[in-house]
């Protein structure tokens, strides 16, 4: 008797961020951002709850991915990751992540085949669930915080003005490189978002 994955799911893209009206439209949530662009290119619904997450999945080039957005909150988005990798039993490098960056300027893309957390609460979480820091990810800059800001509060605030259309256009350019990371690999992907 042969042992297959429950449903054939062989990808998790995790798209990080806070659950809740509150927190509609901040940097912190580039993540969810990115989730509503995925659900417009890959004509999905990320609306099922499970694994104490939002799901929703479809298929990217032959594989078949699960989509999830934590509602645990940031400081503790592992949870959710952990559940889902347990159960369909997928490697750390088929889990790419999709988060915040306030080391970037605003509405760019940095694709990473593995790497630290760099500060990142969700990321440090996901890092401690999984046991390695050896899982790609995705990030989209919302900037770095004026010296008047503090950092808890900038990545709580909303995107403005140019900033807005800045970070619609980054989200979207963003789940285009999920099609692309699970199509073409890390080094394609990475030469043509980085």
């Amino acid at each position: 008797m042969f042992f297959r994955k429950p449903s054939g799911i062989s990808w998790l893209v995790v798209f990080l961020g806070n659950p809740g009206l509150k927190y509609t439209g901040t940097r912190h949530n580039a993540g969810f951002l990115t989730a509503d662009a995925a659900e417009k290119r890959f004509h999905v619904s990320i609306n099922r709850s499970r694994f104490k997450a939002l799901t929703g999945s479809c298929e990217i080039c032959g594989e078949k991915v699960l989509f999830i957005k934590p509602q645990t909150y940031m400081n503790l988005s592992g949870d959710a990751v952990q559940q889902a990798v347990s159960y369909y039993k997928i490697p750390a490098d088929h889990v790419l992540v999709v988060s915040d960056e306030m080391s970037l300027p605003v509405g760019k893309i940095r694709i990473k085949p593995k790497g630290s957390a760099g500060g990142h609460n969700g990321l440090k979480s996901i890092i401690s669930a999984l046991g390695t820091e050896d899982f790609p990810r995705i990030r989209l800059g919302v900037g770095s915080p004026p010296p008047e800001f503090d950092v808890k509060d900038w990545v709580l605030s909303t995107f403005r003005d140019r900033d807005a259309e800045e970070i619609s256009v980054a989200a979207d350019k963003a789940a285009q490189a999920i099609e692309a990371y699970i199509t073409f690999g890390p080094e394609k992907t990475m030469n043509q978002y980085n």
